[in-house]
Order: C-alpha cells, then sequence, then structure tokens
C-alpha cells in the first residue's frame, strides 16, 4: 500500500531504481540523535532529527517502561525546519505532552500509557539499573497509541541515579536500617542524612544522586521496613534511633564528621527539624522539601514513637473523584502545641521549598511560620526560602514526571492521595530547586571543608558523565 504523502512536504520525485525517493534534502534516511545517549537522571540531554522533509510534521516519542513494568510515554508534536531538522532544545513544540520549547519535555511529561494500572507514581526502586528510554521519530502529528503512523528512526537513551564508580552499602547496624552512598574515591566527603515520608519503606534514589554529586548520603528507614522492630505500620523509632543514624555517617571514615547535613520530604520534614532542635545531633545544614513543622499523627511517648501512623481524618478533605488530600492535617494551628518544633532552637541554615500548588502539605503556612520564628529569635539570616508557583508536594530531581494523585493505600481502603502540581511548572520548580539544593549544600558543606584543606589540595569530586 502506498503511504500518503505529509501535507506541505515536497513530492517524492522518482528515483533511478525505479521506485521513489524523497527531494535531495531527504535523500538519506532520517537519523534521530540523543547526546549524550547515557546521563545521570539531572543532565538535560540534546535530542534531533535530521534529514527529514522541509517544513513537515513529525512526532517525537519516549516510551519505558518502570520497575514495576508498566508503560511510561510522552510524545510532542513539531514540524521540522527549512532544512529538514527538529532539535528539541531550541523547537516549540505544537502539540501532545507539553507545549513549547521545553528540552526536557519528554522526559518530565512521562505519563502512564493508556489503559494503565489507576494511581501509578514513577520512583526507581533499583537504582544500580538505568531507566532505559526509546525515543522514536513519527511520521506526522499522532499520539504513540497510533501505531498505524511510519516510524521514522529510533535511539535508546539510558538514565542513570548512580554515577560509575559509586558505592552502595547495606546499612543493617546498632538497630539502623538503611542505604549508604559513598562518592568515588577516598574522600573525606562531605555528607547528607536523607529522610523521606509517610510512604516509608527504603528510598534510595536521591541518595544515589547525590552521592553521584560527589555528596555521601544515608537514605535511612523509618516506617514500613521488614528489617524495622514492629508493626510496619508504626513508628517504633525514637529519637536515639535518628541520633544513632546521624552518628553512623558521622563517624564513617570516609565522611568529614562536621560537613554533615539532612534532607526531609513530607513528613522527613518534620523529622529533620526536629533531628536538628531536640536531639544532640548538630547538622552542618538543612534542607525541608513541603512539610510540617509538627507532627501530624499522634506519638506513644516523648522520643517520637507511635501506636499508629493515621493522621485526624477530621481534616481529610476529598474532592469529586475521591481523592483524598492531607493539606490541612498539617496546618500550624491544626497540630497540637506539643509536637511542634522548638525553630527558635535551630541553629545551622535551613532551606525551605514550597509548592504553592502542594495538596497534601500546608507548606505556604509552614514556611511561613519557620520565617517569623527565626526572625523574632534573631536568626534571620539561617533561613532560605524558595516558593514556586504550580508546584505540587513532590518536588524531586529534575526531568522526572510529577504524579498530581497516586495510590496511597489499598487497605483496609483503597486511597488515591492528591499531591498537587501542574506538569511544565512543576518541571520547571524541580529543575531550579535542584540546582539551588546543590549550590546550597556547595556553600554549607563543601566550601567550609575546602577552607579546611590544606592549601593546594583538593575535595575528590566524582564524575557526572556516564
Amino acid at each position: 500500500m502506498r503511504q500518503q504523502r505529509p501535507p506541505n512536504c515536497a513530492p517524492p520525485c522518482p528515483s533511478e531504481e525505479g521506485g521513489v525517493r524523497w527531494k535531495n534534502s531527504f535523500r538519506q534516511s532520517p537519523v534521530l540523535t540523543a547526546a549524550p545517549v547515557r546521563a545521570l537522571i539531572d543532565e538535560q540531554i540534546s535530542i534531533k532529527g535530521s534529514f527529514l522533509p522541509p517544513e513537515c510534521p513529525v512526532t517525537v516519542c519516549a516510551q519505558m517502561h518502570s520497575d514495576d513494568g508498566d508503560l511510561w510515554e510522552a510524545f510532542a508534536h513539531y514540524n521540522t525546519n527549512a532544512d529538514g531538522t527538529v532539535n528539541l532544545t531550541k523547537d516549540h513544540s505544537v502539540g501532545g505532552s507539553y507545549l513549547g520549547c521545553e528540552p526536557m519535555g519528554l522526559f518530565w511529561g512521562l505519563q502512564p500509557a493508556p489503559c494503565a494500572r489507576e494511581g501509578l507514581r514513577l520512583r526507581k526502586k533499583n537504582v544500580e539499573t538505568p531507566y532505559v528510554m526509546l525515543l522514536s521519530l513519527l511520521e506526522g502529528h499522532v499520539s504513540p497509541s497510533e501505531r498505524q503512523s511510519t516510524e521514522l528512526a529510533a535511539v535508546i537513551t539510558e538514565r542513570w541515579y548512580m554515577a560509575p564508580g559509586v558505592r552502595r552499602t547495606e546499612i543493617r547496624q546498632d538497630g539502623v536500617v538503611g542505604t549508604l552512598f559513598l562518592p568515588p574515591g577516598p574522600g573525606p566527603f562531605p555528607a547528607m542524612l536523607d529522610l523521606w515520608g509517610m510512604g516509608g519503606g527504603l528510598v534510595e534514589y536521591r541518595s544515589a544522586l547525590l552521592a553521584s554529586r560527589g555528596y555521601a548520603s544515608l537514605s535511612l528507614a523509618y516506617i514500613g521496613h521488614k528489617d524495622l522492630p514492629g508493626s510496619l505500620t508504626h513508628i517504633n523509632v525514637g529519637d536515639s534511633y535518628f541520633e544513632s543514624a546521624f552518628h553512623l555517617l558521622q563517624d564513617h571514615r570516609q565522611v568529614c564528621a562536621d560537613r554533615v547535613g539532612i534532607i526531609g520530604l513530607s513528613f522527613g520534614v518534620y523529622l529533620t527539624l526536629r533531628i536538628a532542635t531536640k536531639t544532640v545531633v548538630k547538622p552542618a545544614c538543612l534542607i525541608c522539601v513541603n512539610g510540617p513543622v509538627g507532627s501530624t499523627v499522634k506519638f506513644s511517648d516523648p522520643d517520637g514513637r507511635t501506636e499508629q501512623f493515621e493522621s485526624d481524618q477530621k481534616y481529610w478533605t476529598y474532592n469529586d473523584q475521591g481523592h483524598v488530600s492531607f493539606k490541612d492535617v498539617s496546618l500550624p494551628a491544626n497540630l497540637s502545641a506539643e509536637s511542634k518544633v522548638k525553630i527558635e532552637h535551630l541553629t545551622c541554615p535551613l532551606m525551605y521549598i514550597v509548592g504553592e500548588d502542594d495538596l497534601s502539605a500546608s507548606s505556604i503556612e509552614s514556611a511561613n511560620l519557620i520565617e517569623e520564628t527565626l526572625k523574632a529569635a534573631g536568626k534571620s539570616q539561617l533561613f532560605t526560602c524558595l516558593s514556586y508557583p504550580g508546584a505540587g508536594h513532590l518536588i524531586e530531581p529534575p526531568y522526572t514526571p510529577n504524579s498530581r494523585a497516586s495510590l496511597w493505600s489499598v487497605k483496609p481502603q483503597k486511597l488515591v492521595t492528591l499531591w498537587g502540581g501542574h506538569p511544565a511548572p512543576h518541571a520547571a520548580a524541580q529543575e531550579d530547586a535542584w540546582k539551588k539544593i546543590l549550590d546550597f549544600m556547595e556553600r554549607n558543606l563543601r566550601r567550609e571543608l575546602l577552607i579546611k584543606k590544606n592549601a593546594g589540595l583538593k575535595v575528590p569530586l566524582c564524575s557526572c558523565t556516564i
């Protein structure tokens, strides 16, 4: 069957061999390139199509499978330039998963394929393997499901959280359950204790990426892990557990003991603030992403253990699809006075990151309270706030897709929780916030370490290139 020629394209010309071929600009087969083809997840790549008909509609498509086997995809419509090329770094998408000039839109625009399971959220479970992405160039303006379209060219790319030489070590020591990531080289390295939220388990991908950027990082489990004591639905560890984890990292022979910070997301923000103000540890800096200034669950003892890990349901709100928002749970006014962190006791620099469309935590109100408290205590210089319109709760490493809502639990009831965030502004927030997080760590961890090094010696850095 003869293929229909795309509109506005140069007509095919008879070839000497008797078939048909495109005019001069299309003599060579189309080519799609991605450079570099192997890169860290936070690195931009350049995607270009060449040897195409001039001023013709094409679709660039990305597809990959998650660690759970689910298909994710994104696509964008472009019109080729007069020279028969398309360059995602400077050309504008006119339709599809995103609009405008978005060099990494095919990555942050990924969504579950049609007919996928409900409530998916993309999270890397095995950081020792990459995301393998198929990029393809299709004829016309189509969607990936329209497989009747002709594939003109394709290329495979790998997206990694671990750079070559990064070392991953499971930690089961002194009751601490976590995973330690170390950069290549002998050190000593500045370091971060990495805390996630109520989802529980052991989330490693942020720590792996921090180690790829030259920081030792310990991702710590504190609920919902089989190697922790007691029920998976309770916090069965107290302040001493977090102190032990901090000291384990601090005492490592390849870590600079006085250059250890803490990063927390969601409930991990509360834990980060609690550790820095209530325990004996003295972190060098804190990074908090969209979390509360007090506990959103009731403790069974002063050390922070719980009988259950569920917030007061009277503050839960639902949308017309029955999806739940926990935002009001963490309003400072709704937190018990005894659970609120004594922010005025803070002694180290704090960066607080706000997604202004956060539907899971009252981040704006929490940031305002922190700022007011530190100002009253004469410590305004310690506080840095980044606030992003249109960004949701899950501000993570850049060029990864946001889930506005995802499955939270199945038992005792099926529950989809709202995180918030709109694709393009959320993607912009992740890109900007990650750069500023690394700058903040550079100033408060590495720069001070460099000052302490002997003249002429440098802190070992790992390569960022895969």
